[in-house]
């Protein structure tokens, strides 16, 4: 099975990380795509918070949180909630579905 990962910064002052996290993980479901099968092996996607993803100058403070998908080292700057339908779909085009 192969493990994927998208991390969310919490350390904003406004708490966006959390809520951009759960938006995330809600998406994921919605689009069934926390769990999948590609050329037959499982590939399941999985949402983790962390304190901090040395973003800052990047997001340059502003109203999101950082977001990182791994193992693509594909880096998102000020990702809203409202963010969350589009970096989904952005996943599953990197998954070649």
């Amino acid at each position: 099975m192969l493990e994927r990962r998208v991390f969310v910064c919490t350390n904003q002052k406004s708490g966006v990380g959390e809520d951009v996290a759960k938006a995330i993980k809600k998406e994921l479901k919605a689009q069934d795509l926390k769990s999948v099968v590609l050329n037959g092996e499982k590939v399941r996607t999985q949402v983790q918070t962390c304190n901090c993803l040395d973003r800052c100058k990047h997001c340059k403070k502003g109203p999101g949180a950082a977001v990182v998908l791994y193992p693509d080292d594909v880096y998102y700057n000020s990702v809203q909630p409202k963010d969350a339908p589009r970096l989904v779909q952005e996943l599953a085009a990197r998954l070649g579905l």
